[in-house]
């Protein structure tokens, strides 16, 4: 039952403090409940102040035996060392446990990513006589344009469009805002699907400012993001791991490979950590090649 009252306090701490969205707060939650399983099964459940750093080595090794793979045991030893900071702000502990708890080293895997012509190929497959078509097509050319997340695709607001001087306001991950620009093919096609399509749905109460709607008026989900892609995927015949996702990688990548900044990549991403960015430097070596060639003295 004490655990109880610590894992309650920490929502509130991941909601209000952090402004952790639901997903991330059932997330940590579930890392919590999976180290209060394993103290009530291999002692009697010690509260935060007596958990010890060996203690939570021995439960890393306990999940690795489980066979959870050294992404997943990262993200856990991230949700305890959150819950543990928790716990030191609200003086719950005196020492932090979990402070030097070392998490596995991880393979960094590349995304796979889409080229020009195949994004060309996979929108190539809507039908734009159907209403769903259309609004398809506003869709996927947002998602390239601008680089969204699935997720702040499907929470696009009307009131957060400002096309006319070529931008759109995002609400990302912890309610963070970023303004992105988004280009011209973009703006053309959700145009038209506001215009021709959208005004043709009965809107349910609560979505008017959302922009994109299923055939209900309801917002889109984001599984249904996922299989539209997926099915647009497959009728081009593109056999490369596909998702939302996959676009918003090509779209940082093609900008990289193009020269932009990385910094400014970041602010589009929305990314918090430069270091997130720059998984999309896996550049080819012809254009690292080109690049010193053009601006290194050494290479002129």
């Amino acid at each position: 039952m004490m655990w109880q009252a610590y894992k309650k306090g920490f929502k509130a701490y991941l909601q209000l403090e952090k402004s952790l969205s639901d997903n991330s707060v059932e997330a940590y939650l579930h890392d919590i409940e999976k180290l209060t399983t394993y103290l009530s099964e291999t002692d009697e459940l010690k509260t935060p102040k007596q958990v010890a750093r060996k203690d939570l080595e021995k439960f890393i090794q306990w999940i690795s035996e489980l066979g959870m793979t050294p992404g997943s045991q990262a993200r856990i030893i991230s949700g305890l060392k959150s819950f543990f900071k928790y716990c030191l702000i609200e003086q719950i502990i005196t020492v932090d446990p979990s402070c030097l708890l070392e998490s596995p080293k991880l393979k960094r895997t590349l995304p796979d990513i889409l080229h020009f012509n195949e994004i060309e190929k996979i929108i190539g497959q809507l039908d734009l006589s159907k209403p769903e078509g259309g609004r398809n097509k506003a869709m996927l050319e947002t998602l390239y344009s601008s680089g969204l997340r699935v997720s702040e695709l499907v929470n696009l607001r009307i009131s957060c469009l400002f096309l006319d001087v070529g931008f759109i306001r995002v609400i990302g991950k912890g309610d963070k805002e970023r303004l992105v620009p988004i280009g011209s093919d973009a703006i053309k096609y959700i145009n038209i699907y506001r215009n021709n399509i959208r005004v043709h749905i009965g809107v349910k109460p609560g979505n008017d400012d959302i922009l994109f709607l299923n055939r209900r008026g309801s917002k889109l989900s984001r599984v249904m993001i996922f299989l539209i892609i997926k099915e647009l995927a497959r009728k081009a015949g593109i056999n490369k791991t596909i998702s939302p996702h996959t676009f918003r990688h090509s779209f940082a990548t093609h900008l990289v490979e193009g020269g932009a900044d990385l910094r400014a990549v970041q602010e589009m991403l929305g990314h918090e950590s430069i270091t997130t960015t720059e998984i999309y430097t896996h550049l080819d070596r012809e254009f690292l090649r080109n690049t010193l060639q053009q601006f290194h003295p050494a290479f002129k």
